[in-house]
């Protein structure tokens, strides 16, 4: 197969292989001929485009043409254009399928092996967290992280720090979202322990950053002001000790696969994403739904011109207010700091051959699958439904996915079209959408959707994938970022708060 038409509707046809002007590609009874060469992963149109006129692919508008488009020819970012323009307005309506939606399909009740916590949180991961107040002292920190590493504390998955800038002369909202952010984190099941380091000047210091982080096990979460001591890594080395000595009793038992939430992000999208990987994920997310279990999806940007795929999935009139605050507020944003609300796609986005962001959202919205929204949550929020909830953030890979992990994921499956090596503070599973880019970065891919492609069926590979995804919530597998040591976390300056 060398073109893929997605949707009966659709009026482009994905090339599947690097084509040569002049080759003939079957679609149906119809045989296209290309009028120029289209690298893989690109649009040509399979019909006559008037200038002016939708264009459709995943059967709804992608954009408009900018001129005429001819039969066989290539249909990018020259002759393609977003259709979309400012805030919209929304009407509910009640969706039947939201409103009748059956979570107990009789499939068999699936397990994992994790950590149940004092306060009946699931964590996967037996790990010490060092969290900073502030950026001033993350080199004290990163320190503190990189001597408790080298006791080789019994039972500790790993002593980890995570840096940031922030912490100091922030006011406000932008204030709270750093607070809401670190102090969801410090909630997370994963850790079994939290050391927090503060300087003692910033505008987040200690007693105030208590606030927000609210009733807390002091076995297990620990608070040191550096300022305060004489010797602070003698200090902090003493309170990791101590978070170890309660953590090595923890033990791994049979948890059911309903207590699983499991963040979903796309980064480094190309003409693929919207045809594999996402799909992929999507199906994933209906199959832990089944089970009682947990998704959640961000990048509110990536939603725009998909946006109302979403809203006529909500569960009630308030979910579906809640996600029309979100968009609208994401694009207030964007207008209040004068810059456009429909900037994407990313150069990188385009060379893999999307065009617009009707294209890109289509794409990624996906990964939600076909369960009803539970819930929006604010940025730096926590999950608090089951199914899938929307969580506020931007498209940033870095930004969005520590947002899904302070939501209280466990793992996020990140899928991509051109590779990334980074990963969040939980385990990252990256997804290729194509196989040539498994094959080329195996130490950063985890799972290959590219197989689609070549014949292999979606129901059977989310049942690999969703097996897969126990494992590693069980322990037996680490992801290439755990493997790496790349566990990063980053904060959203003014962030939007709903």
């Amino acid at each position: 197969m060398d073109g893929l038409k997605i949707h009966p509707k659709d009026d482009v046809l994905i090339v599947l292989k690097e084509a040569a002007k002049g080759d003939i590609i079957s679609v149906g009874q119809q045989q296209l001929k290309l009028a120029e060469p289209v690298e893989r992963g690109h649009k040509v149109a399979l019909r006559d485009i008037r200038e002016g006129e939708p264009v459709l692919k995943y059967g709804f508008p992608i954009g408009i043409a900018k001129q005429a488009i001819a039969t066989g020819e290539w249909v990018h970012t020259h002759n393609l254009k977003t259709g979309l323009d400012g805030k919209l307005a929304y009407e509910y309506k009640q969706s039947q399928s939201a409103a009748t939606a059956d979570t107990d399909k009789g499939t068999p009740a699936f397990t994992f092996k994790g950590y149940v916590r004092k306060n009946g949180d699931v964590g996967i991961r037996n790990e010490i967290w060092i969290l900073n107040t502030v950026g001033c002292i993350n080199k004290t920190a990163e320190l503190v992280a990189r001597l408790a590493q080298q006791e080789h504390f019994a039972n500790i998955d790993g002593v980890y720090h995570y840096p940031h800038p922030f912490g100091c002369s922030q006011l406000g909202d932008d204030l709270k979202s750093t607070q809401s952010i670190l102090s969801s984190l410090v909630h997370h099941p994963n850790a079994a322990g939290v050391l927090v380091l503060g300087l003692g000047c910033e505008n987040n210091y200690i007693d105030v950053f208590k606030e927000a982080v609210g009733a807390y096990d002091s076995d297990r979460v620990k608070f040191l002001a550096v300022q305060e001591v004489e010797d602070e890594l003698e200090e902090a080395l003493q309170l990791v000790s101590e978070i170890a000595a309660v953590a090595k009793n923890d033990v791994r038992t049979d948890v059911p696969a309903s207590r699983l939430k499991v963040g979903l992000k796309c980064g480094g999208s190309d003409g693929f994403s919207g045809i594999t990987a996402n799909p992929l994920v999507g199906a994933f997310s209906d199959r832990l739904i089944a089970q009682g279990g947990s998704t959640v999806l961000t990048e509110v940007p990536e939603m725009f011109g998909a946006e109302t795929i979403l809203m006529e999935r909500a569960v009630d009139e308030t979910v579906f207010n809640g996600i029309v605050d979100m968009v609208n507020g994401f694009k207030d944003y964007f207008i209040r700091h004068g810059q456009p609300v429909y900037e994407n796609p990313s150069p990188g986005n385009k060379k893999g051959g999307i065009t617009t962001l009707e294209e890109k959202s289509l794409g990624c919205v996906q990964k939600g699958g076909f369960a009803p929204v539970a819930d929006v949550v604010p940025y730096g929020g926590r999950m608090k439904k089951q199914g899938l909830t929307l969580v506020e953030g931007p498209g940033n890979d870095l930004v969005s996915v520590t947002a899904l992990a302070a939501s209280g994921a466990h793992i996020v499956l990140f899928t991509t079209g051109r590779g990334t090596p980074f990963g969040g503070p939980v385990p990252t599973v990256k997804l290729s959408t194509n196989t040539p880019l498994y094959e080329r970065k195996k130490n950063w891919i985890d799972f290959d959707a590219g197989t689609l492609l070549d014949g292999k069926e979606l129901g059977e590979r989310a049942d690999e994938l969703f097996a897969y995804v126990l494992q590693v919530a069980s322990g037996e597998r680490a992801t290439h970022n755990e493997r790496n040591g790349f566990k990063e976390i980053a904060l959203f300056k003014d962030g939007v708060i709903l």
